[in-house]
């Protein structure tokens, strides 16, 4: 068991405090917010709700940077308030110029839609090792893909399994080519035409709102803390990956205690590969190398 810090007590961070809490897989959830006297209520009320939910997790609030010492996870989130929103630009970086010196073999999650530049800047600076730190968001959209797939085929979708690559919205693929439902290649279920109406309103599902960036932060943390090794979709900073070495994509990965253990190579059909490239070298975030 272990003690995860949320950097902000967001509808974000919020959202992911009490998805830890219902999950009970980590002993202690401390939300880090200037706002105490949101992070705080907050926090109180997801306690609260821990005896409903038959939860041993502590959940606490902070508005203490240092709270990150010793954690073994962090979680870039949202900040609270009028003011708040997720942590990108100039503020994210100074939150991680912030952070990254006291947590330096710590993994740093970020949770949210649009923290992939964030993601990029800190590697690229150096500030922290590409291992240590990755996006969460590409899970989400993933998961909300597998929901659509699992009401086509009037199924769960705990039974299909895909993956997402690229930078959503309009610079991405979902790797159809690979993926399955209950074992079985998707193109064993359902017809092209189907397949295809599904990609036309994948675009659609960006961004993910706050409840699923959470639950999508939650699978990475409790993948973390818990030594399993699931493949989820996530931001990373590129280093050769797609024949890019600047910029950012999401791609398959499998996590250690300290972030990234393996980047997978994405499993994509020829066109699939020549739609991500098209994509990434029309105005995605990556240059070629």
């Amino acid at each position: 068991m272990a003690r995860i810090v949320i950097l902000g007590a967001g509808d974000i961070g919020g959202a992911l405090a009490y998805t830890l809490l219902r999950h009970a897989r980590v002993d202690e959830v401390r939300l880090v917010d200037d706002e105490t006297g949101v992070a705080g209520g907050k926090a109180l009320d997801i306690r609260q709700a821990g005896a409903i939910e038959k939860s041993d997790t502590r959940v606490t609030a902070s508005s203490d940077l240092g709270e990150v010492v010793g954690a073994a996870v962090v979680v870039v989130a949202d900040r609270a308030g009028k003011d708040g929103g997720e942590w990108t630009s100039d503020a994210g970086a100074s939150l991680l110029e912030r952070v990254a010196p006291l947590v330096p073999h710590t993994a740093i999650v970020c949770a949210g839609a649009s923290q992939a530049p964030l993601v990029d800047r800190a590697v690229r600076s150096g500030l922290v090792r590409r291992r240590h730190i990755l996006g969460s968001a590409p899970e989400a959209l993933a998961s909300a893909v597998r929901a659509m797939v699992g009401l086509e085929t009037n199924g769960s979708a705990g039974e299909v399994s895909l993956a997402v690559t690229g930078v959503p919205p309009s610079s991405f693929v979902v790797g159809w080519s690979d993926a399955t439902v209950g074992g079985s290649n998707i193109a064993r279920v359902l017809a092209p035409p189907v397949l295809a109406r599904l990609d036309a309103r994948v675009t659609r599902l960006w961004p993910p709102g706050p409840a699923a960036l959470a639950s999508g932060a939650a699978r990475f943390v409790e993948s973390i803390v818990a030594g399993t090794r699931p493949q989820l979709s996530a931001f990373v900073a590129l280093d050769g990956e797609l024949n890019l070495r600047h910029g950012v994509s999401a791609l398959p990965v499998r996590l250690g205690p300290r972030g990234i253990d393996e980047i997978a190579a994405p499993a994509l059909s020829e066109h699939e590969r020549t739609r991500l490239g098209n994509a990434l070298g029309d105005g995605g975030p990556a240059r070629r190398a």
